[in-house]
């Protein structure tokens, strides 16, 4: 049987940390029993759509309780993005608030064993990458998230952190380099890797956005990359593994 997704209702956590006055997320369970190592995904910037639920099952189907929390649940995609961005940009405001409500949603549920990652893509990619400082996640994947101006302040004390970006991606070039050498220098746990062939959006299985604006975003190189994606979740299995299902229960 395949991975089940349920809409649960997040607003009551969110708005006690001061985030949305309405949250919704999409709650992934794997098939047989738990408890399982939870992974909070934090969608791109188009949103929860069909390519970013098959990210959320995938993650179910190697064995995570997942919660994908709709940041633009709060007002939709048209007014929420702007801000949301910001928040992405500057590591402040309510959506930070939001995926610590999904992260608690999983540190409460009892099929979940308390170790807990985060992984985003795109716009998700770089709130993953501010979010890993504060200790409540265990691993963290950053997927062409646009690192912080001042990336050693913002990984300080960071957990441990696998990242994948295409060389192809104008919008974040040297953005991997300048992120292992942040890791490097702080000491942190990381696998950084950067695909020659590969653009922005590499890890979707298929493209996304409206129809008549494809053919720009595969000259500006945002498309799939099956060959590079296949390498990329090889790592990204490896590291989550490793950091979430190695030590069963959350010391």
């Amino acid at each position: 049987m395949p991975a089940t997704t349920t809409t649960v209702d997040l607003t009551e956590l969110s708005a006690a940390r001061g985030g949305s006055r309405r949250l919704t997320g999409h709650l992934t369970r794997p098939t047989g029993p738990g408890p399982w190592p939870g992974v909070v995904v934090v969608h791109e910037a188009l949103g929860v759509n069909d390519v970013m639920h098959r990210q959320a099952e995938r993650l179910a189907s190697a064995g995570y309780l997942v919660v994908m929390p709709d940041l633009f649940t709060d007002g939709g995609a048209v007014r929420c993005l702007v801000p949301t961005f910001r928040a992405a940009l500057s590591g402040q405001g309510r959506a930070f608030r939001d995926i610590e409500a999904a992260r608690t949603r999983l540190a409460q549920d009892p099929d979940c064993t308390g170790r807990i990652g985060i992984i985003g893509f795109c716009m998700g990619g770089s709130f993953a990458l501010l979010a890993v400082s504060d200790g409540e996640f265990d691993a963290a994947c950053v997927n062409y998230g646009r690192p912080p101006k001042d990336l050693d302040a913002a990984l300080a004390g960071s957990c441990p952190v696998v990242a994948s970006y295409g060389a192809r991606d104008r919008t974040l070039r040297g953005a991997a380099p300048a992120l292992e050498a942040s890791l490097d220098r702080l000491g942190i746990v990381h696998d950084v890797k950067e695909y020659p062939e590969a653009g922005h959006s590499f890890l979707n299985d298929s493209e996304v956005g409206p129809r008549a604006l494809r053919p720009l975003m595969r000259v500006a190189g945002i498309r799939p990359h099956p060959e590079s994606a296949v390498d990329a979740w090889r790592r990204i299995d490896g590291f989550f593994a490793t950091h979430l299902k190695a030590d069963s229960q959350k010391p």
